[in-house]
C-alpha cells in the first residue's frame, strides 16, 4: 500500500470531458485528450489495498486491481501494464466502456466515493501503448491444431488470442467487412475510436492470428464444414438478435433497430459512406430504451443534427443513490446521466408505446405512449395519461434475445439451446457437439463487454485442454457464474 492515508486525503475526481458545444461537432471521444495523466497517481493513491478486495469479486475477469493502482501511484507503468495484462486482454475496450461494477463493489465505496478504478486502467493501458509496452507474444512453438474462432467481438478476440499465445493456429471468421463485431460497428466512435481496436487487430496477426472477413458461418461456409477443417471451434457470434415492438404502425418507414442505425454512422467515419441512408438530420427522434444502447443512439442522434431526442424506457427512473434492496457490494441500478445525456434531449420514464403514427406516404410521423405502473407484480396502464410525441425516426434499442439463427449455424452444427434460447454449453464451455465450444453473449446471454472478455478467456482454456490434455491458460469464470447482484 503506497499511500496509506490517500483515501483519507484525496478526493474522487475523474476525466473531465470536452465542452458539449464543442464535441457534438465531430466524432473524438468526448474526454479531454491527456486530462487523467496529471491526477491519476493520485487517484490510485485512494485505494486502501484491502484486506479482502471486494473490486476482484466486482470484476469477473479477476483483474488484480489493487496491485496496479499501487504501480499506478508508483509511476511504474511497465509493471502497472504487466499486472493489467495479466487479467486482461484488451483494457483499453473495457476502461471506455465497461460501467465498471468493480467500483460498485470497491470497498471505499461503503461510506465514500469509490476509486477511480476505471479512469486508472484507461490511464495505464493507454501509457502502456506509448511506452512500447505492448508488444506481439507470438508463441515460442506451434501445436500443430487449428482452432476457428466464429465471431470477432471481445469474446472471440480474446479467445483467439490467448489459444494463438498457447500456440495453435488460429482463424477468426467475421461477417462483417472489418473485425470488431460490435465494438466496431455497435459502439459509436465518441465512445471508443477504432483506431483503439486496430491497433489491437495488428498486434494480433504479428501474434499469428488469422482474420477471414466477410464470412458468415451458416451461409458463406457450411457450418458441418468448418468443423471437419479445424480441430476445434469457438462460436462467440454474440446475441445479435434485436428484441422487437410488435404494435400498429411497427412497419412505417423511419423506425428501425439501433443495430440498423449505429452501424450505418460508424461506416460514415469509416469512410465507406458520405451519408448515413438513416439520418437524425433535422428530425425528431425518438429512442425507445433506456440502456447504454439506447444513449449511443441518443449521442448519434445529437452529431447528426436531429431537431429533438426523446428517449422513452419502461422501468421507473431509479434512485441516485443505493437503495436498501441493492447493499454493498452488489451491482446497484442508479439513475446514470451519460455523456450523450449531458448533450441534450429528454428522457421519459414508466412510459410504454402503444402505436406509431404515419404519414399518407408510410413515414412515421409520430409515436404515441402511455404512462405504466407495476402493480403486484404487473404492468398497469394508467388510463388518461396518453399522449402523442412527434417523431420522424424512431429506433428500438430494447436488447437482445439470442443469437442469430436464421443463418443455419446453430442447425448446421445441430447446437441444444437452453432454457433461454442460448447455446447450451458445459463446465469447460463444450456444446453438446465434441470439439465446438461456445463463448461470449451466444451462451450467456446479452452481457457486459468485461464478461465477453472473461468468457474467451475461460473457453479458451477449456478449448485448449480438449486439444492437448492440460492448460495453463487463465479461466476467471465459469458459465454459470453471475454479476453480483441482487
Amino acid at each position: 500500500m503506497a499511500d496509506p492515508k490517500g483515501f483519507l486525503t484525496t478526493g474522487r475526481e475523474v476525466a473531465r470531458t470536452r465542452p458539449v458545444a464543442e464535441r457534438v461537432k465531430d466524432w473524438n471521444e468526448v474526454y479531454v485528450p491527456g486530462s487523467l495523466l496529471p491526477i491519476i497517481s493520485k487517484q490510485a493513491s485512494r485505494c486502501m489495498d484491502c484486506g479482502i478486495p471486494f473490486c476482484h469479486q466486482g470484476c469477473p475477469l479477476g483483474n488484480l486491481i489493487p496491485e496496479w493502482n499501487d504501480f499506478a501511484y508508483r509511476e511504474d507503468w511497465t509493471a502497472a501494464s504487466e499486472r493489467l495484462h495479466a487479467t486482461n486482454n484488451f483494457p483499453e475496450f473495457t476502461g471506455r466502456l465497461c460501467p465498471a461494477p468493480c467500483e460498485s463493489a470497491c470497498v471505499l465505496g461503503i461510506n465514500q466515493p469509490p476509486v477511480t478504478i476505471k479512469n486508472v486502467e484507461v490511464s495505464i493501458i493507454d501509457k502502456a501503448w506509448d511506452n512500447g509496452d505492448v508488444t506481439p507474444q507470438p508463441p515460442d512453438r506451434l501445436s500443430g491444431k487449428t482452432v476457428a474462432v466464429i465471431g470477432s467481438g471481445p469474446a472471440g478476440l480474446a479467445a483467439a488470442q490467448q489459444l494463438t499465445r498457447a500456440g495453435h493456429t488460429v482463424a477468426v471468421y467475421e461477417r462483417a467487412d472489418r473485425i470488431g463485431g460490435l465494438l466496431r460497428y455497435g459502439i459509436p466512435e465518441f465512445k471508443m475510436e477504432k483506431s483503439h481496436i486496430n491497433r489491437r487487430i495488428e498486434q494480433m496477426r504479428a501474434e499469428g492470428t488469422k482474420f477471414r472477413t466477410e464470412t458468415e458461418i451458416g451461409r458463406d461456409i457450411d457450418a458441418t464444414k468448418l468443423r471437419r477443417r479445424h480441430d476445434a471451434v469457438v462460436i462467440a457470434a454474440g446475441a445479435t438478435v434485436s428484441r422487437d415492438l410488435p404494435v400498429p404502425g411497427r412497419e412505417l418507414k423511419g423506425v428501425h433497430f439501433a443495430m440498423e442505425y449505429l452501424p450505418l454512422a460508424n461506416k460514415v467515419r469509416e469512410g465507406d459512406l458520405t451519408v448515413s441512408p438513416i439520418t437524425a438530420e433535422g428530425k425528431h427522434v425518438v429512442v425507445i430504451g433506456g440502456g447504454d444502447t439506447g444513449a449511443d443512439c441518443v449521442g448519434t442522434a445529437h452529431r447528426q443534427g436531429a431537431a429533438s431526442v426523446t428517449q422513452l424506457e419502461i422501468m421507473p427512473r431509479p434512485g441516485e443513490e443505493r437503495h436498501a434492496g441493492q447493499p454493498w457490494p452488489t451491482f446497484p441500478m442508479l439513475y446514470k446521466v451519460t455523456s450523450a445525456h449531458e448533450e441534450g434531449g429528454e428522457r421519459l420514464y414508466s412510459v410504454s408505446t402503444t402505436h406509431f403514427e404515419g404519414d399518407e406516404d408510410g413515414n412515421v410521423q409520430a409515436l404515441h405512449l402511455i404512462e405504466v405502473e407495476f402493480k403486484d407484480g404487473k404492468l398497469e396502464q394508467r388510463p388518461g395519461t396518453e399522449r402523442r410525441v412527434p417523431a420522424q425516426l424512431v429506433t428500438l434499442a430494447m436488447g437482445f434475445t439470442g443469437t442469430d439463427q436464421a443463418n443455419g449455424l446453430v442447425q448446421q452444427f445441430g447446437l441444444e439451446l437452453d432454457a433461454r434460447g442460448n447455446i447450451a454449453r458445459d463446465e469447460d464451455y463444450a456444446t453438446n457437439v465434441e470439439g465446438v465450444y461456445v463463448a461470449g453473449d451466444a451462451g450467456r446471454g446479452q452481457s457486459l463487454i468485461v464478461w465477453a472478455i472473461a468468457e474467451g478467456r475461460s473457453a479458451a482454456r477449456g478449448v485448449d485442454r480438449y486439444l492437448t490434455g492440460a492448460s495453463a491458460l487463465h479461466a476467471p469464470i465459469r458459465p454459470t457464474d453471475r454479476s453480483l447482484m441482487v
